[in-house]
């Protein structure tokens, strides 16, 4: 098996230090459990913060620490500075990450000293990863902490499969796209092969704002990015059910004279806890009834109190908590007993076990974990779990009691529902609840992610059709020996990348200076043939000593003459057509028309894919409705379905050139449908297909960057010949 490194923001060992005296103690949290199978094999290492500042320690007490952790732990620190703590951790991470990924955008501070710390930190993270990475490491990377790292390793490793999972919620993209770093953090993501979140309103979001932002081609959970395929999915986390649902021997108290609703969380405003006190103190208004039958245990562990945001919300939660206690309570019964303390998973279960009811109430969640326990310690499938909607775990516990965070009468109700629901409704829901947590487990979770992040290179080879990428050295050798040379080469996709409009795409100073070098090579001809409109081509590149094809091959050009038009066309159909186009236009945000000489095009790069999943089969289906006995095809190529005369293309316009003199070296290259015409015309020449996707050319490369690499090659070579 190869070599397994899991990084983290924290290790799953906490180190302390009190008058240099040292001290360790193991995690017992979901992801230590769920990774403690993969991280005791023989050959594995997790990397993160041992939880002391550097600051406060000797480099003799650093050198003790790392070979306790590596020796007895399997671990190796990576230490942070007090400074690193407070602007990676304590600034980017939970004053900009944390609010805007939980929907609270106006809690999101952007300074640049945090994102200069967060970045910083990303980088001695890598560098204390680089050493142990081999040749196929695996390498599972963690949390919002450590977004940028993927990319940072995949750049310098290739060969190692990264994965990335998420442990808090992917926000729309509508709302990430206010992150001022957004692209930043997305393309540090795209580093891992394999992305995983808890949910897949998740999934669908992450790739929305990979669309939106980044512009990049996505089908079927996969993304095409940097020559590889970049696997995302759902993985809902799980917890260590067989711990929780054995603890069977834990003395519990369960009152007579009233029932307990619990509510257990960490101290933060994602939470929903000032709203869920408002709802429970709503409950005891409508339902008098049960003043003096129900209770609140309400348990809030410390969490960033130096943060004066969570200060705040501490003391406005002791603030309503007096308030809800001084107008319902009396000598004999309290409505909410309040303690703000952290408890071991034993006493929690304890309270798990003696509660009716556990309130799960977050604005929004990335899980949930303790939703999972609740259910798992009641073996006796008495408790009954009211749970938010916007929280991950909803999506798998729908027979728990769902509501929203923000209706407070709805929160009520679901209160007075579950204590009045009888015995064999309680059985038979948690039942199926017991059932699908036990099988979904944090075991099984990470045994799923680390079986798919394993499989990555294999799943890319075959998508890729490995055997197709091009024999460059070949090709090179090829070129340098033959007498007379010509390149056909496409434009949108080929020369330059895709932009959000045609008209964005054009064309840089750097390759137009290359085209010019590539033509003025000895014995060597290029041929721009494009679908653009032959003005447009004229206006780009009609200076330069090439040869020009324009709309799809109805106009042409020889370098130093005039433009000619191949055959003469009927356009009588394209009114009928433009009709139809412009009544979906007006139902597609985003598209546009796009009318050429001999064709009409609809561009939809900016929509919604799932609003053009939908609509692309009804436009075609109304398109070849109208088509009739007219000489026009219908062809969909990269984020455009174009109607063009079927009698024009790409391979036709090859012979304009080929039929006037004999070249011993042809080499074509195009991205798109339109241009395998022109494969299929040039049977003896070097095809090359850039991208993705089936075709007819007999060489492969990845990416527009690496195809103009290629050409700086062969001018390279044609001037040493």
């Amino acid at each position: 098996m190869s070599k397994t490194i899991f990084v983290s923001n924290r290790l799953p060992v906490t180190v302390s230090i009190k008058r240099h005296n040292i001290s360790y103690h193991e995690s017992i949290g979901g992801l230590a459990t769920g990774l403690k199978s993969f991280h005791e094999s023989s050959d594995s290492l997790w990397v993160g913060w041992p939880g002391v500042a550097s600051d406060r320690l000797r480099a003799d007490e650093q050198k003790k620490i790392e070979n306790k952790l590596n020796t007895t732990y399997k671990c190796h620190p990576v230490y942070l500075t007090e400074k690193d703590i407070d602007l990676y951790y304590e600034g980017f991470s939970n004053k900009t990450i944390w609010p805007l990924f939980h929907y609270f955008a106006d809690k999101a501070e952007y300074e640049v000293k945090t994102w200069e710390a967060y970045k910083k930190v990303n980088q001695k993270f890598y560098k204390s990863i680089k050493p142990f990475i081999e040749k196929d490491t695996m390498i599972w990377v963690h949390d919002y902490q450590l977004m940028l790292l993927p990319q940072l390793i995949k750049t310098d490793f290739p060969s190692a499969r990264i994965g990335f999972f998420l442990h808090i919620p992917f926000p729309s993209s509508e709302i990430f796209r206010l992150l001022v770093w957004k692209k930043e953090i997305l393309t540090g993501l795209l580093g891992a092969d394999l992305i995983g979140f808890h949910t897949y309103d998740y999934v669908r979001h992450f790739l929305s704002s990979v669309r939106r932002i980044l512009n990049i081609n996505q089908s079927f959970y996969k993304i095409q990015f940097n020559n590889r395929i970049i696997d995302v999915d759902a993985f809902p986390m799980g917890i260590d059910y067989e711990f929780f649902s054995s603890k069977k021997d834990i003395e519990v108290n369960i009152p007579k004279d009233y029932k307990i609703i619990l509510s257990v969380d960490r101290l933060d405003y994602t939470k929903g806890i000032i709203e869920r006190i408002k709802a429970y103190r709503a409950f005891l208004m409508k339902y008098p009834k049960y003043r003096g039958k129900v209770k609140l245990h309400l348990i809030v562990a410390p969490s960033r109190q130096s943060l004066p945001t969570y200060d705040e919300l501490k003391r406005n939660i002791e603030k309503i908590v007096s308030e809800t206690n001084g107008e319902f309570g009396n000598f004999d019964w309290m409505p909410i007993w309040y303690l703000f303390q952290s408890f071991n998973q034993d006493d929690l279960i304890k309270y798990y076990k003696e509660a009716s009811i556990l309130l799960v109430t977050p604005l929004r969640d990335g899980m949930n974990l303790i939703a999972k326990e609740y259910i798992a310690s009641r073996t006796d499938y008495q408790g009954m779990l009211i749970i938010s909607e916007t929280a991950g775990a909803a999506s798998e516990l729908s027979e728990a009691i769902l509501i929203n965070p923000n209706d407070e009468m709805q929160i009520a109700e679901g209160i007075k529902t579950a204590l009045e629901m009888n015995k064999s409704e309680k059985i038979e829901r948690n039942k199926i609840m017991h059932e699908r947590i036990k099988r979904y487990n944090v075991k099984f979770w990470a045994n799923e992610f680390m079986e798919r992040l394993s499989n990555v290179e294999i799943l890319d080879q075959v998508t890729l059709n490995i055997e197709d990428i091009i024999d460059k050295k070949a090709i090179l050798n090829e070129f340098k020996n033959a007498e007379s040379v010509i390149f056909f080469l496409d434009y949108d996709g080929t020369l330059v990348d895709f932009q959000s409009t045609p008209m964005q795409a054009y064309p840089s100073r750097k390759l137009k200076n290359t085209l010019q070098k590539l033509a003025q090579l000895p014995k060597t001809d290029v041929v721009i043939i494009s679908g653009r409109d032959h003005q447009t081509l004229d206006r780009w590149l009609g200076k330069l000593d090439l040869g020009l094809v324009g709309d799809h091959g109805l106009w042409y050009k020889q370098k130093d003459s005039e433009w000619k038009k191949t055959l003469s066309i009927d356009n009588q159909w394209k009114e009928r057509i433009r009709h139809v186009l412009e009544i979906y236009v007006d139902r597609m945000p985003g598209s546009f028309i796009e009318e050429k000489t001999h064709s009409i095009a609809l561009h939809y790069r900016k929509c919604e894919p799932e609003m053009v999943a939908v609509k692309m089969s009804e436009i075609k289906d109304a398109l070849f409705s109208i088509k009739g006995t007219h000489p026009i095809e219908i062809q969909q190529g990269h984020m455009v379905l174009e109607v063009k005369d079927q009698r024009v293309n790409k391979g036709n316009a090859t012979f304009l050139f080929t039929n006037e003199k004999s070249y011993d070296f042809v080499l074509s290259a195009g991205d798109d449908v339109t241009d395998e015409d022109m494969f299929k015309a040039l049977k003896n020449a070097n095809t090359i297909k850039i991208g993705y996707g089936s075709t007819l050319a007999n060489h492969r490369i990845l990416s527009v960057k690496e195809f103009r690499s290629l050409l700086e090659e062969f001018i390279k070579l044609g001037g040493s010949k």
